[in-house]
């Protein structure tokens, strides 16, 4: 109900006279819940503040690589986690995935870097599709090679070669993760040396030098998808067949990439991931050394730190 309707004349002007004092009570009020106001958005901000720190990478936190799980990239992955454990006293984690989801992770942040990036052909469409978010450093290492490759029992010597021979092949050939770019060139070099009798296997690189390994074994011939560096040609008599029709191109690289404000947060580990840089041969005689049934591929490359540590300060001090 109305206060007019409930309140006699005297009730109604003191109600009135302070009904009229409401005005600057209501400026004490408003006064009140604007300094709440700032005050509520203060501690707001603080806690923002807070977890913005907590977000941001601590200089002291372990430095976190991934990889794709390649013989080659366990090697310089386990190399790099080595030489900064060694060399800088510091905790690295490793961390094997898929192609697409090593370009991911780094392209979000949730990785420091990588050294796994075979460019330019190889890797181009992940270049392309996440290189505003990621930083690249450059070549690690020179002189990769990919094609065909078959035991050099097989008396064969060019792709355009393959398609006499289905039936010796089995009518395959055995590649490796789907998502690799040696497998879209294969695809490639299928189409334009018309192999339509053969079919290109997908499957990851263990099982590709496992298969490998048995026909070498029987003495069947083989046709695998292969790159250099790889531990398989020092343990095999292998070779590339020839590319006339250059699909698979010319020698290539493998790059360093890493996340944006690494060098901010972390600038020592900045600065070794961009000083980072070795040979075919070193990478070979890591992986070499990881085939025997003793040896990890991390017992390895402690191993090959400690027989190069004059390169590995080059890496650190440079």
């Amino acid at each position: 109900m109305y206060p007019s309707m409930i309140f006699n004349s005297d009730q109604k002007k003191r109600w009135l006279m302070k009904f009229s004092q409401f005005p600057k009570l209501s400026s004490m009020v408003i006064s009140f819940v604007f300094v709440v106001f700032l005050f509520i958005a203060g501690c707001s901000d603080q806690q923002t503040s807070g977890k913005n720190e907590q977000a941001a990478s601590s200089p002291d936190e372990a430095v976190k690589i991934v990889y794709v799980d390649w013989a080659s990239e366990r090697a310089s992955a386990n190399v790099v986690k080595a030489a900064i454990e060694q060399e800088m006293n510091r905790d690295c984690k490793i961390r094997a995935v898929s192609l697409v989801a090593m370009w991911q992770a780094l392209a979000k942040g949730d990785q420091d870097g990588m050294v796994a990036a075979w460019l330019p052909s190889l890797q181009e469409r992940f270049l392309e599709k996440h290189k505003q978010d990621v930083v690249n450093l450059g070549p690690n290492l020179k002189g990769t090679k990919i094609g065909i490759v078959v035991p050099g029992y097989v008396d064969i010597n060019s792709i355009e070669e393959l398609k006499d021979h289905a039936p010796k092949f089995d009518h395959k050939i055995i590649g490796i993760d789907p998502h690799a770019g040696i497998m879209e060139k294969t695809e490639k070099a299928i189409e334009v040396y018309n192999l339509k009798e053969f079919e290109l296997i997908s499957g990851s690189g263990a099982t590709m030098t496992t298969t490998l390994q048995n026909a070498i074994q029987e003495k069947r011939w083989i046709a695998v998808t292969g790159w250099t560096p790889h531990w398989k040609f020092a343990k095999w008599d292998l070779k590339y067949l020839e590319d006339p029709r250059n699909v698979f191109g010319e020698e290539e690289y493998i790059a360093t990439f890493v996340r944006q404000g690494l060098k901010e947060d972390k600038p020592e580990v900045y600065k070794f991931l961009d000083n980072f840089y070795w040979k075919t041969g070193d990478m070979e005689q890591v992986m070499l050394w990881a085939q025997d049934e003793d040896t990890s591929y991390q017992e390895a490359a402690r191993r090959w730190v400690d027989k190069n540590r004059e390169k590995v300060e080059t890496w650190i001090n440079n």
